[in-house]
């Protein structure tokens, strides 16, 4: 059998998935093999079932919910910090009539902004380039995912609004949901089982052998000091990201739900775990 891990290539899902890549955790007989690519790319092909896991933005999840069911580890929740929306010093102090670069339609944090701001206005770019379009003054504002949230004040901007804050305080200190590990259904319960099992053990051997994880994730750390890198994998690899709990799933479903209260979500989605 095999199983193709799409994730992004990132320092956080770099050492989330150590343990398998690095073959320290039993495959159990599973030819695995990974895919890197950023995670609006992860998102679209999740909807022809391209990969058999992905990591997918929770946004982009409740669209997949008939090919795909959630595993219970391999979240990416921001507590009381995530992605946030950032100007230069001088910039505006406000959303009112500026146009926001954001990394892709279908990421979370593009639907945590709508939620902030019902009209918004936006322009996709990738997400790598977003901190560098503000700095240069080719963007008024950018939408940050990933490394640019520990950054950006080194390039000289200031946030607008972070949306880990923002959905803390207006949920009653709930986490940020933003990503999750997804398997496609048709694998059948004995396989999602057995894939389930070997990447939760690849999770809590990176957690536990931290250092050597950390050292293979700066490979994709996109220059961040190694200081800075831990803080980043800590922020995103947690006891969340190994077992959502009670919090974590309570998190994911309110999200789900308001997405479709406010209108950005077709249909009310229920998360539905293997």
């Amino acid at each position: 059998m095999h199983i193709t891990v799409a994730h992004s290539p990132d320092s956080d899902d770099a050492f989330m998935h150590y343990g398998l890549s690095s073959g320290k955790v039993p495959n159990e007989g599973i030819e695995f093999s990974h895919l890197l690519a950023d995670i609006e790319t992860l998102n679209r092909a999740a909807f022809a079932g391209t990969y058999e896991v992905s990591a997918v933005s929770f946004h982009a999840y409740a669209h997949l919910a008939d090919k795909y069911v959630l595993l219970p580890h391999g979240s990416s929740m921001g507590d009381n910090y995530g992605p946030m929306v950032v100007v230069r010093k001088d910039g505006p102090s406000s959303l009112d009539g500026v146009t926001v670069a954001v990394p892709g339609e279908l990421t979370s944090a593009f639907m945590y902004l709508r939620m902030f701001k019902p009209d918004v206005r936006y322009t996709v770019m990738p997400f790598d380039t977003i901190l560098e379009a503000v700095r240069d003054g080719d963007a008024e504002a950018g939408l940050l995912i990933h490394e640019g949230q520990l950054t950006y004040e080194d390039e000289g901007l200031r946030s607008l609004v972070n949306f880990g804050e923002w959905w803390a305080e207006r949920t009653g200190g709930l986490p940020l949901p933003l990503g999750g590990n997804v398997i496609r259904r048709d694998l059948g319960p004995e396989m999602v089982r057995k894939v389930s099992r070997i990447l939760h053990d690849s999770i809590a051997y990176s957690l536990s052998h931290r250092d050597e994880a950390l050292d293979y994730a700066l490979q994709y750390g996109r220059g961040l000091a190694r200081d800075k890198a831990d803080t980043f994998v800590g922020m995103y690899v947690n006891g969340l990201t190994l077992d959502y709990g009670d919090r974590g799933r309570a998190a994911v479903q309110r999200f789900l739900d308001e997405g479709f209260e406010k209108g950005i979500l077709p249909t009310r989605v229920v998360a539905e775990y293997a």
